[in-house]
């Protein structure tokens, strides 16, 4: 009897073990996407380039598939897309979480971390206890794959217990490192300078600016761009999430255009002015790269794909959480000023396989050749240039199947871009996950752009040369794997149309 109960035991100890096995094809995981191989998964951190790998920290539970014991999970790539997963970087310890922050190459060895002339990595975090959360940092000199915390942390405590996220860049105008971390309950963003990243004076506050209400403020970033087509001109973002008030309900990233001095950030629009980087519900706590080679020259951010209204709940097992696909932003001007525009990175080329190109055929004739040609699947890049006509209504119908799809389209009244997910699968697990989730986009010349990622259960849409940016989570069968098109309300014709199969990245 006693080892019949021994080997009961060890059955259900290895079904246990099998069960946390990641595949890389069950049947919501992300081809091309990052996610872990198990457990939760929220904010990219510390996103820095160095010694030619792109790093990926990541908010991580390392014991469970719920948000808990958070600590910085860490992986590494040479293309932005195949990644290797690594050891956790900054574990939870003495009950204290490793919450969000940021990582920077110290070249200049400002804070006397790096050996043998080699430049230190620093990371910059949040040490969270149940009453106060304060700044710390950590350096490595072996390329992320050890850490050691600082002797004298914490570099910042003000005995606050909503003060997190720090986001830190070398500003060369000022020979500083400036911090931006978040007042979270008072939705402002506050200004540090230091010289050696050890110590810190206050610089300036920004804030509350934007949509309202909103719960809180999360995950500031602050950085440069030029001025698309205008040659020597720059502009400051200072983007920031919440984590309620985005258009569409729940988690949401807002930025802000202005003037950046090292000291203070001025905001060029009105304060209730709201832009959103992203209209869809899957896009949070965005980050942008640090240290990218001036060769490069990209200003490369990833967000995760989640929303906190139903992020505990997403139907994913062993892990729960992603991150998009990079995207790179550029800053351009338009009639009502200047916006950032978005597209995935051009790395994501290298995945494409089987395609099917047509032009100017009606779109009724592009999709009876999508048909014929059994052109469809759960991994898809799809670039399309349309003309409207006639046509009140065209788009896409992704992972079509019995019952099932997802629309991705443009309405000429009101002139909006949209993704539906109200028949996009699995959706009771949350009351407020299907719906209809659209952006402003008029249309130039009679016509529209979209270009669209579909990754089993990820979709992004870049609409209008990425002036609209729509991520959405979708949970459809697998055998969902239709693709077609439509048009309401008269005719319209596909001036070009290129679609590719991309392949996996595991």
């Amino acid at each position: 009897m006693k080892t019949r109960l021994v080997l009961i035991s060890l059955f259900v100890l290895v079904a246990m073990l099998a069960a946390q096995q990641a595949t890389y094809d069950e049947a919501y995981r992300p081809q091309f996407h990052f996610t872990p191989e198990i457990n939760w998964t929220n904010d990219p951190n510390g996103l820095v380039y160095h010694d030619g790998e792109w790093h990926l920290f990541y908010q991580y539970n390392p014991f469970g598939n719920l948000w808990g014991h958070m600590s910085w999970g860490h992986a590494v790539s040479a293309d932005l897309l195949r990644w290797k997963h690594l050891k956790v970087a900054l574990p939870e310890e003495d009950g204290v979480m490793i919450f969000s922050g940021s990582a920077v190459v110290d070249n200049s060895n400002t804070s006397g971390f790096g050996r043998n002339g080699k430049p230190p990595m620093v990371a910059i975090y949040t040490s969270r206890t149940e009453t106060d959360q304060h700044q710390s940092i950590a350096y490595s000199v072996d390329r992320g794959r050890t850490w050691t915390k600082y002797a004298g942390n914490p570099v910042i405590d003000i005995n606050e217990a909503a003060f997190r996220d720090p986001k830190v860049f070398w500003h060369k105008q000022t020979k500083k490192w400036i911090m931006a971390v978040v007042l979270a309950n008072r939705r402002k963003v506050r200004f540090y300078g230091s010289s050696d990243l050890k110590r810190w004076e206050h610089l300036s506050d920004f804030g509350p600016a934007g949509a309202h209400p909103v719960s809180n403020w999360e995950c500031p970033d602050l950085f440069e761009l030029p001025i698309e087509g205008e040659a020597g001109a720059t502009k400051w973002i200072f983007q920031v999430d919440s984590g309620q008030g985005h258009p569409w309900k729940g988690s949401g990233c807002q930025y802000f255009v202005g003037e950046f001095d090292g000291k203070t950030f001025r905001n060029d629009n009105p304060p209730e002015t709201s832009l959103w980087l992203d209209w869809g519900r899957d896009f949070y706590a965005a980050q942008s790269y640090s240290n990218v080679p001036s060769q490069d020259g990209r200003r490369v951010v990833i967000g995760w794909i989640n929303n906190w209204m139903y992020a505990r709940k997403i139907p994913t097992s062993p892990w729960r959480g992603g991150q998009s696909i990079p995207r790179e932003l550029t800053l351009r001007r338009f009639q009502e000023g200047l916006r950032l525009t978005q597209r995935p990175v051009r790395e994501t080329e290298s995945l494409r396989g089987e395609d099917l190109q047509l032009a100017n055929v009606s779109i009724e004739a592009a999709s009876r050749e999508i048909g014929r040609r059994k052109f469809g699947g759960d991994a898809l890049e799809i670039q399309a240039e349309i003309e409207l006509g006639s046509a009140a209504e065209v788009g896409f119908r992704l992972r079509q199947g019995e019952g099932e799809e997802t629309l991705v389209g443009y309405t000429i009244d009101p002139a909006e871009v949209y993704v539906d997910r109200t028949k996009s699968g699995e959706a009771g697990f949350d009351e407020t996950f299907a719906g209809r989730h659209s952006a402003r986009l008029e249309a130039k010349d009679g016509r529209v752009n979209l270009h669209i990622l579909v990754d089993r259960s990820v979709v992004e849409v870049f609409a209008g040369d990425g002036r609209v940016a729509i991520t959405d989570r979708v949970f459809p069968k697998p055998s969902s794997k239709g693709l077609s098109l439509y048009s309401n309300g008269g005719s319209a014709r596909i001036i070009e149309l290129k679609m590719w199969k991309l392949d996996s990245v595991w």
